[in-house]
């Protein structure tokens, strides 16, 4: 029977034969196959008799070679593993031409590979990242079937723009040189698909605000969209979504629930993926480093990880905050980049860093902001001036959580769609929630590929995704 190489590399029943199958990742003086399978960071070393094997063949067993190897599993007599296969048959399965195939065993620039993302995950960090993904993926889902929410699948085709932003990718079989227009100017949407203007989502948060209301607690994870010309390490044009809506939750119940999802996810991570997250970790401490004194992390991966886990998560109200960033040293020195001087500035990632890192020393969530820099749909606040708002701040990342209680009172929220110039007929489905049984409900999104890339240690979001999306760039 084949067995995966990560079973194999734990294994003790010596002596036996053994098949596998994988790829190679170095050959050694005619003599040793590194190989892998993608199922561990570490590699199989595979002991071949040069002497008994035809030259032809140990000719094709090249860097990137696919190949199966049937022998005998014995204890390692080198140093850096505790098995290996001594090797009695090989076969090529498929071959890989040393000089064109692009990843050698040698360090490559993450720019190299993002040019090279079909095959980059072959590389141990690339393969690190995914299966981390992966188990983050599976914990996602697990923590929430195990607390009694149901997985909801919001549409990806919508004609709703949850953020108010605007940044949205249009969906239209309409050729845009002959499209109808208006008498106004503006397209016809009429004789489209869809008889309306429609987009890629950029949230599933408020249909899934519908389906919360009658079952209780729901959760979405799918791909969302958003078209905002924006080439940073931190922003990409499709990238996956959680939001769990929960009905008769309060502000407090949602921060809860945010602290003990992010904990729940993060330790099973921990539990099931300790070679990834410790070569991850490596690899990040070889990489900072390398960085001027200054800008280096006071943490590892690993006490990142664990600072979340093992650290009660500290609730300051957005007013607070301000207090606390206005009479800092760097604001007073000038030396953040964006000054708090008032009340009701937008908060930008160095702040958020510096009540994580430098004055709280522990994740922080915020709560009631300004009204006017956040979303129509959070609930206002008696004072009528903040609203219902929460964010999660993480060390050496900032923001990872954005969500509210949502504002239930039908009156209110006319009121503030109004006031932003929302089309009221395009909600008209969204305001029945607050005609037939309205309750207060919570809810929150965090992108996945932040989560990603906190538990991974990667410094660009392209690097957590398989195939990033992002301004000039949609290949593969």
């Amino acid at each position: 029977m084949q067995m995966n190489v990560v079973d194999l590399l734990q294994s003790d029943k010596f002596s036996q034969e053994v098949h596998t199958k994988g790829w190679v990742r170095t050959f050694r003086a005619n003599r040793f196959i590194a190989l892998n399978d993608g199922s561990s960071i570490n590699n199989i070393q595979c002991v071949v008799d040069f002497e008994t094997t035809d030259e032809s063949l140990l000719k094709r067993i090249t860097t990137g070679a696919a190949v199966a190897i049937k022998g005998i599993l014995t204890e390692s007599q080198g140093k850096g593993q505790a098995v290996e296969i001594q090797v009695q048959t090989i076969e090529i399965l498929g071959d890989s031409n040393p000089e064109e195939y692009p990843i050698q065993p040698k360090k490559h620039s993450f720019e190299f590979l993002r040019e090279n993302a079909h095959l980059r995950v072959r590389t141990n960090t690339f393969g690190a990242v995914m299966r981390v993904r992966s188990m983050l993926s599976f914990a996602v889902h697990k923590y929430f079937t195990e607390n009694g929410f149901y997985n909801f699948h919001a549409p990806i085709i919508t004609g709703s723009d949850a953020e108010g932003a605007g940044e949205m990718f249009r969906v239209t079989t309409m050729d845009a040189n002959t499209a109808p227009k208006n008498e106004d100017g503006t397209v016809d949407y009429s004789s489209d698909f869809f008889g309306k203007e429609t987009n890629l989502t950029v949230s599933g948060q408020l249909e899934a605000e519908t389906y919360a209301m009658a079952l209780g607690k729901v959760y979405t994870f799918g791909p969302t969209f958003r078209a905002e010309n924006s080439n940073t390490t931190r922003h990409l044009a499709e990238f996956w979504m959680i939001e769990p809506e929960v009905a008769f939750m309060d502000l407090n119940g949602n921060m809860d629930l945010a602290e003990d999802f992010i904990k729940s996810v993060l330790r099973h991570v921990l539990d099931n993926c300790k070679d990834d997250i410790a070569f991850l970790d490596q690899r990040l401490t070889k990489e900072e480093s390398t960085k001027p004194m200054i800008e280096r992390s006071d943490m590892s991966l690993l006490e990142k990880l664990n600072f979340v886990v093992e650290n009660d998560f500290k609730r300051v109200s957005y007013t607070e905050a301000i207090d606390i960033l206005r009479n800092s040293k760097p604001n007073k020195k000038k030396k953040f980049k964006f000054p708090i001087n008032e009340w009701g500035a937008d908060l930008q990632s160095e702040h958020e860093r510096y009540l994580v890192e430098k004055h709280f020393k522990c994740p922080v969530i915020l709560f009631d902001y300004p009204a006017n820099i956040k979303a129509f749909y959070m609930r206002l606040n008696e004072d009528g001036k903040t609203v219902r708002a929460m964010d999660v701040l993480f060390p050496g990342i900032g923001e990872i959580v954005g969500g509210s209680q949502r504002e239930e009172r039908l009156d209110v929220l006319k009121d503030k769609i109004k006031a932003l110039h929302i089309d009221e007929r395009e909600l008209w489905w969204y305001l029945d929630l607050r005609k037939f049984g309205t309750a207060e409900h919570s809810g929150f999104g965090l992108g996945f590929e932040r989560l990603v890339q906190f538990t991974t240690g990667m410094s660009n979001i392209r690097d957590v995704i398989p195939f990033p999306r992002t301004p000039q760039n949609a290949e593969f």
